[in-house]
């Protein structure tokens, strides 16, 4: 069994977070970010930047840090540990356990979501170790992933045929994708478009303009995020961010007029998209979201018509582990399941305004 030993990272490997994340064994993810880190740190989180060691590699990750009376400090190891393989993750935790111990930080417990795909030996795995299975938190646990590495002509070949079909028929029609900086405007634009779609979809509301803009700003800047648009009648009709993060490229954000007469407008983002970010380097489009695999063809499913349009470009739906939890202290674990959390989020989001995770 592989050994593992945790600590902080050095401000020099901070300096270079990003190389660093990317090249994990499993690539990172977007989520793990510096420029993530940076939006959190503005919303209840303090980023804690740590390194596991062992003989074989070395993996970087991201947690978010939130302190609470009476219990001590959760850390949220956001889409990680980043792992060659899931039967290292127990070792990794044992390691983060025993490091926060000695460091006396006080850590209660630990969230983690690897990406690691969803089946019987994983989640043997990870429930033999002891981890508790809670509910999921991020939209792309259960996503449609598309290999983007083939030559544009083979990959356009690859693509389910209703996304073919769309695609080809935008190209003849001359609909036009264009690439707006990342201005206010810009990001008002979007913006507005979510908030649209998502009263239309009956969605739940959308997070305040203030950290959008944030998060956008953040990758824009570093050259990991690009918006996309296509207008109708001289007012954007469809948007979408997209970010390309090592050699993964991932469809963020997004939304749409509903009534619009340019057929296959929002299948052509996503083709210029993928275009683009295959030039830059990725070799995969996460499309971020879709019902879970036995799901998919529930039309109860709040995501059924999303899942239904990022699957016109690949049948295929990847189902993570999802989100588990590690006690480190079972008493006080027990009283953060038993009242804490619930009643924790509740207050930070009456205080705030704004989702606890």
């Amino acid at each position: 069994m592989l050994e593992f030993t945790a600590r902080f990272a050095t401000a020099a490997e901070i300096d270079q977070w990003d190389t660093l994340v990317t090249a994990n064994p499993n690539g990172g993810n977007l989520l793990q970010s510096a420029s993530f880190a940076a939006v959190k740190k503005n919303y209840g989180w303090a980023p804690q930047f740590l390194a596991f060691e062992s003989a074989d590699y070395t993996s970087y990750n991201l947690a978010l840090e939130k302190k609470f009376p009476g219990l001590g400090r959760l850390w949220y190891l956001i889409k990680g540990p980043d792992t060659r393989d899931v039967a290292h993750i127990p070792a990794m935790m044992e390691a983060l356990h025993d490091f926060t111990r000695r460091a006396r930080l006080n850590v209660f417990a630990a969230k983690i979501e690897p990406d690691v795909i969803a089946s019987a030996q994983a989640r043997a795995v990870l429930a033999g170790a002891g981890f508790i299975k809670v509910p999921d938190l991020q939209p792309n646990d259960s996503t449609a992933l598309l290999d983007i590495s083939p030559e544009p002509n083979q990959l356009l070949r690859n693509l389910h045929s209703r996304g073919r079909n769309a695609v080809r028929r935008a190209l003849r029609e001359e609909v036009e994708v264009v690439r707006p900086e990342a201005t206010e405007a810009t990001q008002r634009a979007l913006y507005e478009l979510m908030v649209g779609t998502f009263e239309a979809k009956n969605a739940g509301a959308a997070r305040e303009f203030a950290y959008f803009r944030q998060f956008w700003s953040e990758f824009a800047s570093r050259g990991q995020g690009r918006f996309y648009f296509v207008h109708e009648n001289g007012v954007p009709s469809v948007g979408a961010f997209v970010i390309n993060y090592g050699t993964k490229a991932t469809y963020k954000d997004g939304g749409s007029l509903q009534k619009r007469s340019q057929y296959g407008d929002s299948h052509l983002i996503q083709w210029e998209a993928i275009l683009d970010m295959k030039e830059l380097g990725a070799v995969q489009y996460d499309f971020c979201g879709t019902p879970p695999s036995d799901k998919l063809k529930d039309p109860t499913h709040p995501h059924h018509g999303l899942g239904l349009f990022k699957t016109s470009f690949t049948k295929t739906v990847t189902d993570f582990v999802g989100c588990w939890d590690v006690a480190f202290s079972p008493v006080r674990y027990k009283l953060w399941t038993a009242v804490g959390e619930r009643v924790l989020r509740q207050l930070y989001t009456r205080r705030t305004g704004q989702k606890f995770y």
